[in-house]
């Protein structure tokens, strides 16, 4: 997943670009709000995570700003830990509330029960017919047979399994997958694609190739 980060905290950004990476994720940084709406002019993304006090303007009002347009679930991250503050943040469009000093598990639990409740889901688990995606072991499960995952196998397959029947093109999977800072290129796609394609074959999931238009999850049920 492609979240963005905006905080003026260096240190802290490092720390959290770092966590999130070890997971397979993909984060812009932004200093400034000016930046982060460079950012979501730019490219999509999967979740905000949204400092409040920063050197051009109020994290909240950027936030009430952006609600009239932009649908991302936002985790606004403050030193703040009054009720009122978080009430506030809350009724201004956030979607969840950490204060300063935040423990990195603590932040990915609720990165993870975000991106659920945006999907319907209460659970850490989508369905791909009679396979079940664990995304936080990392899994798939059908039957008795268990198949791990390494962290960037379970981001690309996420973002098949978030989007069941459709095309993605090489494009969108790098959009997705990578920060702008990442040199990548579409035949490092190809690669990564093939890895997972030979990996899942065995549990009954299949990556068709879509010749000039990109790939698509295929499950068979038999």
């Amino acid at each position: 997943m492609r979240y963005l980060l905006v905080e003026d905290n260096i240190e802290l950004a490092e720390a959290v670009i770092k966590r999130l990476a070890l997971d397979g994720h993909a984060v812009d940084h932004a200093t400034t709000l000016s930046e982060a709406e460079d950012c979501l002019a730019a490219a999509s993304y999967d979740l905000i995570l949204l400092d409040v006090m920063l050197p051009d303007g109020d994290g909240r009002d950027f936030l009430v700003r952006s609600r009239a347009h932009l649908a991302t679930p936002v985790i606004v991250l403050t030193a703040r830990s009054q009720v009122s503050d978080r009430v506030g943040a809350l009724d201004q469009g956030a979607d969840d509330y950490i204060t300063k000093p935040f423990d990195f598990s603590e932040l990915e639990a609720r990165c993870r029960a975000v991106l659920r409740r945006r999907g319907g889901s209460a659970r850490n688990e989508i369905a791909l017919g009679p396979v079940i995606f664990d995304l936080l072991a990392g899994t798939l499960q059908r039957g008795t047979e268990t198949l791990e995952l390494r962290s960037r196998e379970i981001r690309l397959l996420e973002v098949f399994a978030r989007h069941p029947g459709q095309i993605m093109s090489k494009s969108q999977l790098m959009d997705r997958l990578f920060s702008y800072d990442t040199a990548v290129t579409e035949n490092a796609i190809e690669v990564y694609v093939g890895r997972l394609r030979r990996r899942i074959d065995s549990v009954g999931l299949r990556i068709e190739t879509v010749r000039g238009l990109g790939y698509r999850i295929e499950i068979d049920a038999a």
